[in-house]
């Protein structure tokens, strides 16, 4: 894709509705990999559809595993029994971590010859503590860059040992893909981990798909309560989860866990994978920060996965949240109020947080979330640079964020760093009043390809009704009492080809150096205040409405740079409770979206009686002639011009003001505006 992609978001309203969840990330991949290491044939329902699936399945069909699709994310799974048929692979996994992992583990374990190997970002995502926890078993893996990182080469070796140590305060997947590939030994394997677990939730969804698949994990000291994983399924979402302390005895359940030999992976038959608790966050985010009520399916109250815990961090900030066996809903109740919070069990949830602190009373800390600088892109420094520019003050630390949000958010064009959660969370800022630019938006494929038009579907932006129409049709005069009539916002498009023209003169610059204007488009401050205009903070008059003023704006404005720099000037008016708009191209280039399009026009002759009364009212001489010959020729070039031709947007409705006077051309326009509102 282009470096220059990126998604307008227009100021959003309100958000409420409903969305069906994409299946969960982590638990597709763990799924696939475990149904290929299993005895049997397993048919997955809901899978994820997404880039790191993709990357999984990619992988798998490489070492001579059958997974076919049935459809409707649908695939069926021929497992291998932990066999696998090719033992001789080249693997590229992207930049997926719950693919890369796993499998490092299973292959390192399964006696074959392999090298693994991602996009550059994955190769700067540490992978070492897996490595040295694997050779600690005999394997044999080779580094092919720099140690410690991918790429990796896999050979067969002779395999040995019933301990093993892990670290645990990097990332939760190297322990996942540890105790995921240790059935494939056959013997009773203890793993110890090294340093405080992080992520623990990520653990418990690994613990929760292998009992699924047959093999039970003893935790901590192996009594009932600790010893195998089916329990997380089985009991309602913990309130106390997100706390700020730890206390010895839970440390310990997490230090040990036991893989008793014996075991072997066996295919369940079927299996639903749960909607991913972690889109939900942003969905629910939405609902506290838009009013909502938004409604999440495919996820509820019963879930394994850890991230529907954002659901209990955002009641925390003052939201109204229900949840079911499988649904979460969040509303607003009033402003969201900061907090200070251990983010440890929901790191990429957490995220999502992070955006919405933007929108709370107060300063939210975030803290413990080290493990963000070492996901898709350092996520601290990514999330903090991001948020600056939207205004608000940021602290950073090695694992935490303090967000302060800004009096006003500002518009900002938002860098994504192919990160797929940067992408989504932040698209939550269209909610400030100002909008925002996502660059990259495609990255969300990694995980949920259908995120934007999700998002649309629950979004309400603010409404803009567009007037478009021929020079002297009475298009301004009706925007403006229509903007007055409803309260809303005005522009005045032509007014800033006018103003451009006008600072052009007072600058020097010449007509037609297109860069030159342009440039000066980016500088000028603009501002429609009360029925008056300024320009640079000074007031400007009568001179904007003069016939060289319309003449010079009309030159102007068939120059692209010019029209490309205003762009942005012409959409920042959009600003709640909404925004009537006239111009040329309103409905069809800079507000595609307006809720109702007007193409207002008159004949010529009524326009040039028009506008010599008005010249007349301002004690300027005027020739009803030569304003006729000069609204018809100007009509010719502004249909004939190649850029921002006058014409009939596609969806606009023609009003034809000929017969009309002014009350009654805004009748006509509010008539319509109530009929489709």
């Amino acid at each position: 894709m282009s470096e220059h992609e990126f998604l307008e978001l227009p100021p959003l309203m309100s958000a409420h509705g409903s969305v069906r969840l994409p299946g969960s990330k982590s638990i597709s991949n763990r799924v696939l990999l475990l149904a290929a290491l299993a005895e049997g044939v397993t048919v997955v329902r809901d899978l994820l559809h997404s880039d790191d699936t993709e990357r999984m399945l990619d992988a798998l069909r490489a070492l001579g595993v059958e997974v076919g699709s049935l459809g409707d994310n649908t695939y069926r799974v021929v497992g291998c029994g932990g066999n696998f048929p090719n033992k001789d692979a080249k693997l590229f996994l992207g930049n997926a971590g719950t693919a890369f992992r796993p499998l490092t583990a299973a292959l390192a374990l399964s006696g074959g010859s392999y090298e693994l190997s991602g996009v550059p970002r994955m190769h700067e995502r540490p992978i070492g503590d897996l490595v040295d926890a694997l050779r600690q078993l005999g394997a044999e893996i080779r580094y092919l860059g720099n140690a410690g990182f991918p790429p990796l080469q896999i050979k067969p070796a002779n395999l040995a040992g019933d301990t093993v140590q892990v670290r645990g305060d990097v990332s939760s997947q190297f322990l996942t893909g540890l105790l995921m590939a240790l059935p494939l030994l056959g013997r009773t394997v203890q793993v110890e981990v090294v340093g405080v677990l992080i992520s623990k939730p990520y653990i418990e969804i690994t613990l929760a798909m292998m009992a699924r698949f047959g093999v039970k994990v003893q935790r901590g000291h192996g009594d009932a309560e600790h010893s195998g994983a089916g329990h997380a399924a089985q009991r309602p979402l913990p309130q106390s989860g997100l706390t700020a302390n730890v206390s010895g005895g839970q440390r310990k359940e997490w230090q040990r866990f036991v893989v008793f030999g014996g075991q072997r992976y066996v295919s369940p038959g079927e299996l639903h994978v749960e909607g991913d608790a972690s889109s939900a966050s942003y969905f629910l985010a939405a609902g506290a920060i838009g009013g909502g009520p938004v409604r999440v399916e495919g996820v509820g109250k019963y879930s394994v996965q850890g991230d529907v815990r954002f659901a209990e961090a955002l009641a925390k900030m003052g939201a109204v949240v229900a949840m079911g066996d499988n649904w979460i809903e969040a509303k607003a109740s009033g402003k969201l109020k900061a907090i200070d919070l251990d983010c440890n069990p929901i790191p990429d949830a957490a995220m999502t947080l992070a955006v919405a602190a933007l929108f709370a009373d107060g300063s939210t800390t975030l803290r413990n979330i080290a493990s963000w600088r070492v996901k898709e892109t350092d996520r601290i420094t990514a999330m903090a640079t991001e948020l600056r520019k939207l205004g608000a003050t940021v602290e950073e630390g090695e694992d935490y964020l303090r967000i302060t949000p800004p009096a006003q958010l500002r518009h900002a064009a938002i860098d994504t760093y192919d990160d797929h959660r940067m992408a989504m969370c932040f698209s939550l800022a269209a909610f400030g009043g100002a909008g925002v630019r996502i660059n990259d938006p495609s990255c969300v494929a990694k995980t949920f390809p259908d995120y934007f038009k999700m998002f649309k579907q629950i979004s309400t932006p603010v409404s803009v009704i567009a007037i478009d129409g021929p020079s002297a049709s009475g298009k301004g005069t009706v925007a403006q009492r229509v903007a007055e009539a409803l309260g809303w916002h005005y522009l005045d498009s032509g007014a800033l080809y006018r103003l451009l023209g006008l600072a052009a003169q007072r600058h020097g610059v010449a007509p037609d150096d297109e860069a030159g204007l342009a440039a000066l488009a980016n500088g000028v401050d603009i501002c429609f205040e009360q029925g008056d205009t300024w320009l640079d903070g000074e007031k400007v008059g009568d001179e904007l409405r003069t016939e060289e003023a319309g003449f010079a704006a009309s030159k102007i404005a068939v120059l692209p740079g010019v029209r490309a720099a205003l762009l942005d000037k012409q959409r920042a008016f959009r600003r709640a409770p909404g925004l009537v708009a006239d111009g040329r191209d309103m409905a069809s280039v800079v507000f595609p979206d307006a809720v109702l399009k007007i193409f207002l026009t008159a004949s010529a002759e009524a326009r040039a009686e028009r506008r010599y009364k008005q010249l007349k009212e301002k004690g300027m001489g005027a020739n009803i002639a030569a304003l006729l010959q000069d609204i018809q020729a100007r009509d010719e070039r502004d249909m004939q011009r190649s850029v921002a031709p006058l014409q009939q947007a596609q969806g606009a409705s023609l009003l034809d003001t000929t017969p009309l006077n002014i009350e009654q051309a805004v009748d006509a326009v509010l008539t319509r505006y109530r009929a489709v509102n």
